[in-house]
Formats: structure tokens, sequence, C-alpha cells
């Protein structure tokens, strides 16, 4: 009985648990309530999801003790400081590399313990090994400069980096300015923009349904891409056909949309349907049933063979074996009811990127993995900031026009890559935050945390 009540007061838990998420929201009416009950305190069921990676807690103004040792989190959210009533927080042994500044405004806050974690700030680090809590807050407060009371065991460590810091300044003044400025200028520059900042963020609705058919979904926006010039879009385009092939592993293991955000309304909808019941304008396309459409590409996929002599085929044709024994397809709808992706096969004409399009919203769908998502949309975005420099530092006379550009995307041609010399400049893009929830509101992903897009390259500065 005892093991159902706590399945009753906490389904997001067993959720959580259910399908091995790496991401809790914990939010919604009654959970105060729920908290009440318990004591002040969360249920130990929550400290045994293993796989967890980011806890955000929403409003818990009665939440006094909050326990998560020995486990994998990454990453504590800033919202921490909502928790008015927290006495103790014992967050040692994960896998944390920073504390949030905002934990200091927790007024009740007594005792807190983060031994274990590897923290970036290396003399933070030693002050949760050796100073009493008034004195880490008291850092914390000052934004890591160490202003509080407190701070002798540390005091020695931060006049040895003083000295270290003046005599790189001094270094640099001798000879070193030039080639920093000119280092910086190559640099690839990536703002992500948290859905706190956002006044308006988009947000993906997953409904149950798409389970048994493509699962996993992440989503982000990116602002800020200059495709006009020259071959800029036939570059973006050739790229996400190269990740298709190789990351994405012919789209069986993820498939790749990308979309002119312009032409999007949200909240959008994850959902299956049946075949005959799913419409889209595919790229290039009037607008067809899925039923319609896929064995409209099995007749062409069998003139191609013919034509050719051969049993290979390209373009669309290659995945609709992905599709074989599924009673419904996964779809993508935007808030005109509109479907705007069938995965793994087409986007809809309607979102299709042009060589005006600057901002984007993207997608990256699997059957395999969440991290398969992440890592896809990684290397996705990280490829965008690449080409965006590249246009930004040379001029072309050539241009793809915007019906060759629905050839490439649609897949109905196998474009080469087109391999340029990255040189000089910078390219700043801005990456928003896209949350992904179920039908109830619950988190099931957000994209980029920050784990995401932790990407170790001199070249590349993302800034959040």
């Amino acid at each position: 009985m005892a093991v159902a009540a706590v399945s009753e007061a906490w389904p997001e838990l067993e959720l959580a648990e259910r399908e091995r998420r790496r991401e809790l929201l914990l939010t919604g009416p009654g959970l105060d309530e729920r908290v009440r009950a318990a004591g002040g305190r969360l249920p130990p069921r929550l400290f045994t999801l293993s796989l967890l990676h980011y806890l955000e807690p929403g409003a818990l103004p009665l939440l006094s003790e909050l326990a998560a040792a020995d486990n994998c989190l990454r990453e504590l959210s800033p919202d921490i400081a909502n928790l008015a009533s927290l006495k103790t927080l014992d967050l040692s042994n994960n896998q944390l590399s920073e504390i949030p500044a905002a934990l200091a405004d927790c007024p009740k806050l007594k005792e807190i313990h983060f031994k274990g974690n590897k923290l970036r700030d290396k003399r933070l680090e030693k002050m949760v090994h050796g100073c009493q809590t008034k004195s880490i807050l008291e850092y914390l407060r000052v934004g890591g400069r160490g202003g509080g009371k407190g701070r002798a065991k540390a005091e020695g460590t931060e006049k040895e980096e003083s000295r270290k810091k003046k005599r790189e300044k001094k270094q640099k003044r001798e000879g070193g300015e030039g080639e920093e400025e000119l280092e910086a200028a190559r640099r690839l520059l990536l703002r992500v923009l948290h859905v706190s900042e956002n006044p308006a963020p988009l947000v993906v609705n997953v409904h149950p349904e798409v389970r048994d058919v493509r699962p996993f979904i992440v989503g982000a926006i990116v602002r800020g891409m200059y495709l006009e010039p020259g071959n800029a879009l036939k570059r973006f385009l050739t790229a996400q056909t190269k990740l298709h092939e190789d990351l994405c592993e012919k789209r069986t293991a993820a498939t790749i949309a990308t979309h002119d955000l312009k032409a999007i309304r949200g909240p959008l909808l994850y959902g299956a349907r049946p075949p005959q019941d799913l419409k889209i304008v595919p790229l290039g396309r009037r607008e067809i049933k899925a039923k319609d459409l896929v064995r409209q590409l099995q007749l062409e996929a069998e003139e191609q063979r013919k034509q050719k002599k051969r049993q290979n085929v390209s373009g669309l044709h290659r995945y609709l074996h992905l599709l074989d024994g599924k009673d419904n397809y996964p779809c993508l709808v935007d808030a005109d009811g509109d479907v705007i992706s069938f995965p793994p096969i087409t986007n809809s004409d309607k979102t299709k990127i042009k060589k005006t399009t600057t901002d984007l919203f993207l997608e990256v769908t699997s059957a395999t993995s969440l991290q398969m998502c992440k890592d896809i949309m990684d290397a996705l975005i990280l490829k965008m900031a690449e080409i965006n420099k590249y246009t930004l530092d040379n001029k072309e006379e050539g241009s793809l026009s915007d019906t060759e550009a629905d050839t490439v995307s649609g897949q109905f041609l196998d474009p080469k890559t087109n391999e340029s010399a990255e040189k000089g400049g910078n390219s700043p893009l801005v990456v928003e935050q896209v949350r992904v929830v179920d039908m109830e509101g619950s988190l099931k992903v957000v994209y980029p945390s920050k784990t995401d897009l932790d990407i170790a390259a001199s070249h590349i500065t993302v800034i959040r």
C-alpha cells in the first residue's frame, strides 16, 4: 500500500523511471501539498533515478530538506532559489561542475554538502571540503570572488592566482596581444538563450502514442543564419545530408529536420497518426496522405531500378523501409494543425528553408535514444556556426534557387559534400532553448542544457 501511495502522489517519478529520463522538472498544482504531506521532504524514490542529470524544482515553499547524494546529477537549476524553506541540501558525490550563485538566495539554508563533485572553480572545490556553509554562501553571493568572511584557508591560493594573472597580462603586453585578438576573431561564437530569458519560448508537446513508433525528439531554435549569398544555402543543405549519411547512419539512428521559424506557430505537437489520416505537403510536392506518398515513392523506386538496372535507389526512396510494419507514422504538427514534419521521410513545404531564412527551428528525432538526438543536434549547430562564419568571411557570386533548395532538402538528389576551407572572422549565432514536455506539462527534455554543446574545441566559444 505504501508503494502504491507514493506512485499515486508522485506520478512524475514513476514516469521518469519508466522512460529512463535524464532531466526532471517538479512543478504544477498540488506540489506544495505533497511536500507538506511528506514532512517537508521529497520522496526517497527521487534519488534512485540513477540516469538523472538535471533537476529543476518548481515552487516548493515548504521543502526544508533536499538530499540527492550519490547520484549522477550534472546540473543544478538556478531555480533552487525558489525553495524559501530549504534548510539542508546534500548533493555530495554527484557530477556537478558548477554551483549556481542563486543558491545563496535561499534565506533559511544552514547546511550544504557538495563533497565528491568535480567543480570547475578550484577554490570553491576546496571550500566545500573545509569551510562552513556560511562562508561558501558568501563566496557564491559575491559571484565567486571570495568577498565573504571565513576565507582564511583559501586566501593563499587566491593570492597565488592573482600573481599568476598579473604575469600572464604582462606577457600579453610584451607581444601576445595581436595574436590573441586574431585568435578571438577566428573563434565561433554560440550564445545560449535560456527559456527564462525568452518571453515566448517554443514548446513541443509529446503524445504518448509515439512511444512505440519513434519516441525521442529534441528541438532548438537558431537565430542569425546568413544563407542568401552565393552557395551558403546549398552548403547548409549539403551538410545536413552528410550528417544524415554519417552520424544519423542513413536516418536509421536519427533524422534531422530544419524549418523556417517564421512559418511556424507554436506550441508544437509530436504525435503519431494512421497513414490514411496523416496529410502533408512534402517539399516540392502537392498535399498528399502519408499512405499515398509512401506508395508513390515505392513506385518511383521501382522505376529507378528499371531505368538504372540496379537495386540501389537514391533520395527519399532509400528510407521507406524504416516505416515497415508501422501502424502509425510519426509527425510534428504546428498550432494551425498543419503537419510540418513526417520523420524519417520528409518536411513540409510550408516551413522549407529559403535563401532569406535567418531564424530556424531544428528537430532531431530517433527511435534509438535521447542522447543520440542531443549528440546529432550538437553536431548540426556546430556545423551551422562554421557555415555562417565562412559565408560572412567570403563573398561569392553564384547562388542556389529555391527550387534547387527543395530538391536538395527533399533528398531527391544526392549532392556531394562541399568542402570549404574556413578562414578568420566571427559568426555569432543565438541558440534558444526548446522544452519538450508530455501532455501533462511535465518536462521530458530541454535543449541545450548545460551538459549540451559542451564542445572541447579551442575555436568555439559557447556563451551561456
